[in-house]
């Protein structure tokens, strides 16, 4: 229990206020052997002096959104669920991404989560490169069992609604999930009848924007998590290089 307490005062920030605040403090008043109000009390106190996102905020994000796109289809796959366990494994280590696991399978329990309400807390208190992030890791857990359900493709564009994520950060983040023809061109944000010169300028802007070391402010675990989607980038303009014989 100690080492548990001292994962979860030490990383959150502003998600032991707001909403998410809210769903934290229905998780943990089901492990009433484990806390006492004194050390929630002091958790709560602590976001008055935390001013930026913390690792924690992140990580309680994730879990946060990962069960309203897991529960959007009405149904709780066992391999999005693992997806989510393997996930936090490599970004944290096992330890901690046991201590996430509880608190996720708590979350996943929590029949009145808002959609909107934590997405607009996360939103005011997260940068937009964070926010990519999110949804980036949301489309791997709709497609950890194959595919991507419309249901959790409504729900995952509404995400990144309330996100303030726009459209065509949107779309060049799904194409890395779908493997269709025009897949590299969406990921670069550009149609296929671009010009030489526009692909070279749309992969520099891609690259810039998803350069894991956007995240570095997370740490060390979450720069690790962004360098899939920039290797997705690298990879759709390796793709379209070859297909144009550049």
């Amino acid at each position: 229990m100690a080492n548990f307490s001292k994962w979860l005062g030490a990383g959150l920030g502003w998600t032991f206020a707001g909403p998410i605040g809210g769903i934290l403090g229905f998780v943990l008043g089901s492990f009433v052997d484990e806390f006492s109000e004194g050390e929630l009390l002091n958790y709560k106190s602590e976001i008055n002096q935390r001013k930026s996102t913390q690792s924690g905020d992140f990580e309680i994000s994730l879990l946060v959104l990962a069960a309203i796109v897991i529960k959007s289809d009405g149904k709780v796959d066992k391999r999005e669920l693992d997806f989510v366990r393997s996930s936090f494994i490599s970004m944290y280590g096992k330890e901690r991404a046991n201590h996430a696991f509880k608190l996720f399978k708590g979350i996943i329990s929590n029949n009145k989560i808002s959609t909107r309400q934590v997405c607009l807390q996360i939103n005011r208190n997260m940068n937009h490169p964070s926010r990519l992030q999110l949804l980036h890791f949301l489309f791997g857990v709709a497609k950890a069992d194959g595919t991507v359900t419309e249901k959790e493709l409504h729900k995952i564009h509404t995400i990144a609604g309330y996100l303030n994520i726009n459209p065509h950060d949107f779309n060049s983040i799904k194409a890395m999930f779908y493997n269709e023809v025009d897949s590299s061109y969406k990921i670069l944000e550009i149609e296929k009848s671009a010009t030489d010169a526009e692909v070279k300028n749309a992969y520099r802007k891609m690259v810039k924007k998803y350069h894991p070391d956007k995240l570095r402010n997370l740490g060390p675990e979450h720069v690790k998590g962004a360098e899939d989607k920039f290797r997705q980038v690298q990879n759709a303009y390796e793709h379209i290089q070859k297909e144009r014989g550049l």
